[in-house]
């Protein structure tokens, strides 16, 4: 397969940056909710809940999403990116071009 890797790593390079900054200026997002009632009143409460509750599926997903990009940045060290992980033939460049992370070819992503 003749892809070029010097482009998906700098997408995936950036990304990885652009997520470690996000993680870490959003990391106040998911503290602790004050449960004192005289501080903040229960609806308001509940709103900063939601919103912890929010903050802590964002920042799960990112590092989901920083563990797909060091996993596909460790595949091209071993040269083995752009290849499905479950049949081994080719990912085509389409696929990759929308997800630089993508691990399984059209066929066996269904």
């Amino acid at each position: 397969m003749a892809i070029d890797l010097n482009k998906y790593k700098k997408i995936l390079l950036s990304r990885q940056e652009e997520l470690i900054d996000l993680v870490e200026s959003h990391e106040e997002d998911s503290a602790v909710v004050e449960l004192d009632q005289t501080m903040v009143g229960r609806l308001s409460r509940i709103d900063a809940l939601q919103g912890q509750a929010m903050a802590e599926e964002v920042k799960r997903r990112r590092d989901n999403e920083l563990w797909r990009i060091k996993a596909a940045l460790s595949r091209m060290d071993e040269d083995e990116y752009g290849y499905c992980l479950n049949c081994g033939d080719d990912i085509d460049e389409k696929r990759l071009d929308l997800d630089p992370s993508i691990t399984l070819c059209a066929k066996c992503a269904v």
